[in-house]
């Protein structure tokens, strides 16, 4: 594939929002294989080149987008990935638990539950890989 300008930012702003380890652990074991590389390829061009660069909210707003959208829709693997960029962002464990609790109301509780404790392994995987506090 040859780098648009689109992926070019689209591979900035994504190394900003997950950490220079993170972007080399998931080109290891995620895009690791053509069909997902070019699928990785796609999303750093049109969700981070195009979606996240979009004038209007700043990354850590959106981040927190990310994670309310992704708990509200069960997707639990995409949570994970999100809560690391918010907290890369910015936004503490404290709030983004109060964050999630607060949708049960909402999408009741079961899916906040899930939530939680997918927020729980990843808050204690960042704090052991020096990412988290």
């Amino acid at each position: 594939m040859t780098e648009s300008d689109m992926y070019r930012k689209g591979s900035e702003i994504r190394r900003q929002l997950m950490g220079d380890s993170q972007v080399q652990k998931m080109a290891a074991s995620v895009y690791d294989d053509p069909m997902m590389k070019k699928f990785g390829d796609y999303a750093r061009e049109a969700v981070f080149g195009m979606l996240w660069s979009r004038p209007g909210l700043d990354l850590k707003t959106r981040a927190l987008i990310c994670v309310i959208s992704d708990a509200a829709t069960r997707a639990w693997p995409e949570l994970a990935i999100h809560l690391r960029m918010a907290r890369r962002q910015g936004w503490t464990e404290e709030e983004l638990g109060e964050a999630l609790l607060h949708l049960a109301g909402y999408i009741g509780l079961p899916s906040v539950r899930e939530a939680m404790l997918t927020a729980k392994e990843v808050f204690a995987e960042m704090r052991k890989e020096g990412e988290g506090a």
